[in-house]
């Protein structure tokens, strides 16, 4: 897959992962609901500017990046989920899987760049994996057993 094909790929997940974190925002249930609610909204705002980035690179390459949903979903590789109340430990799960997936497209891409001395995208790449990393971390420690044997989510 050339370079722009996957940067319209990532470019599509995260429109529909933006869209999937609001759905997951505005529908969390269950005792951490604030927490999980904040914690969705910071990562949909970090999505949004990821993607105007993504979609900036593109243009800047003279290359038209993706931009209605139905080519989103068309290209993208996360898969929406229909509305209903998600309990905190599912919306956690959710969250990772999708982060998980994100970060290999993104490293595969920060990889190709720096074959190529593709500087710009390899940088922008590497910002990326690096808030993954640190976000899957957070993921980690929510879903460690708290000392009472309860799970923390």
């Amino acid at each position: 897959m050339a370079c722009t094909e996957k940067l319209n790929v990532y470019l599509a997940n995260l429109a529909v992962w933006n869209i999937k974190l609001h759905n997951l925002h505005w529908n969390v249930t269950g005792h951490f609901f604030k927490s999980l609610h904040e914690y969705t909204e910071t990562l949909y705002e970090g999505a949004f500017e990821a993607f105007d980035s993504v979609a900036e690179v593109l243009k800047m390459r003279g290359e038209m990046p993706l931009s209605t949903m139905k080519d989103y979903l068309a290209h993208a590789t996360i898969q929406e989920v229909q509305p209903k109340a998600f309990a905190g430990r599912e919306t956690v799960e959710m969250i990772q899987a999708d982060m998980l997936a994100l970060k290999a497209l993104a490293t595969e891409i920060r990889n190709e760049a720096a074959g190529n001395d593709d500087f710009e995208v390899q940088a922008l790449f590497e910002g990326f994996i690096a808030e993954f990393s640190k976000q899957l971390w957070f993921i980690r420690a929510m879903q460690t057993k708290s000392e009472c044997g309860c799970r923390s989510h």
